[in-house]
């Protein structure tokens, strides 16, 4: 099945992590960048298919969550980084992606995945100078 891409945006190989997701637009500070799409499944089931080794699932709620690997917009390669330029707002059900600050052509589009369903010891690789050295965010 061919990837069909959200607009404005291209995947192509990150420094941080394998394949990310760039844009190929300018995006202004505030803006929706694309809505995150995939399989609904639940939380039981995106529990289940955590063992894989890259995980491309977003919850919507304590029921469900959304699995980019199939049928993803590109969104899934969305990589974390310490320092990103946009964040994740759910919003009636569906998983958008905002613009922390503007965003210029070619550049890689990356969340702070604070919390998921990796081990809390996967190592970040965002190299940002806040680095905390996780993925994860520290219980505290």
């Amino acid at each position: 099945m061919k990837l069909k891409l959200h607009p404005g945006l291209e995947i192509k190989y990150s420094t941080i992590e394998g394949k990310g997701c760039f844009s190929k637009t300018p995006v202004p500070r505030g803006r929706k960048i694309a809505e995150y799409t995939g399989e609904r499944i639940s939380n039981a089931e995106a529990n289940r298919r955590a063992g894989r080794r890259r995980l491309r699932i977003c919850a919507i709620n304590e029921r469900w969550s959304l699995d980019g690997s199939k049928g993803g917009n590109g969104t899934h390669y969305i990589n974390h980084s310490c320092e990103p330029n946009s964040y994740m707002k759910i919003l009636y059900g569906h998983i958008l992606f905002i613009a922390l600050r503007d965003i210029q052509p070619g550049e890689e589009i990356t969340i702070d995945y604070e919390s998921t369903l990796h081990s809390n010891d996967k190592r970040c690789a965002c190299r940002a100078p806040s680095c905390r050295g996780t993925i994860n965010r520290a219980e505290g």
